[in-house]
């Protein structure tokens, strides 16, 4: 499993279990679905119902939420367009120093990207949602805002993350107990 990070603060924001799909050179997108999440962390990881249903199926203590919110424990954040282009200016800033240092090829896409990018989110910020890791305000450094939108069926939320912007960490599972002793037995025979 590959667990993205947010390169300026650090902060888990999304992993490739969420089937992410590159758009344009320069985002991701992955959709997320609605779950209930019941009192005492239990999860419903079924089918989506309609709207309708939602709040009938609903049972006391439970709440909907969408699974990549949940599971990256993001917050909700406010921007109109004004705070979000402050955001963005600074933020955007930060990853080109990041990518002169690391990857200096990859500026010039970046920049004509970015700036293409930014314009269609201004010119339509009525239509996200916007979402910070948990720890976003705790750090010196404001990190990314993840854009939550909705697909053509007005149900399935989708986010962009900026692939800049995030770094990869590959997170290699544990080897539980009996199958290192399982390991040691045939070694051993």
């Amino acid at each position: 499993m590959i667990i993205y990070k947010d390169v300026i603060n650090g902060e888990e924001i999304v992993s490739d279990a969420y089937n992410l799909k590159e758009v344009d050179d320069f985002a991701y997108e992955a959709d997320g679905r609605l779950i209930t999440v019941k009192a005492g962390a239990d999860v419903d990881i079924g089918a989506n119902p309609s709207a309708e249903e939602q709040e009938e199926a609903l049972e006391e203590g439970s709440t909907q939420v969408i699974d990549i919110v949940h599971a990256f424990r993001l917050q909700s954040a406010t921007f109109d367009k004004k705070s979000y282009m402050s955001h963005i200016k600074v933020y955007m800033k930060k990853i080109k120093e990041h990518l002169t240092k690391a990857n200096p090829d990859r500026v010039p896409i970046f920049e004509k990207q970015a700036a293409t990018f930014v314009k269609k989110v201004i010119g339509s910020i009525g239509d996200y949602d916007f979402y910070v890791p948990s720890g976003f305000y705790n750090h010196d450094t404001e990190g990314m805002v993840i854009l939550v939108n909705y697909r053509e069926d007005g149900i399935t939320p989708y986010f962009t993350f900026f692939k800049d912007g995030l770094l990869e960490e590959k997170v290699v599972r544990h080897l539980t107990t009996e199958i290192v002793k399982a390991i040691t037995i045939i070694q051993t025979s």
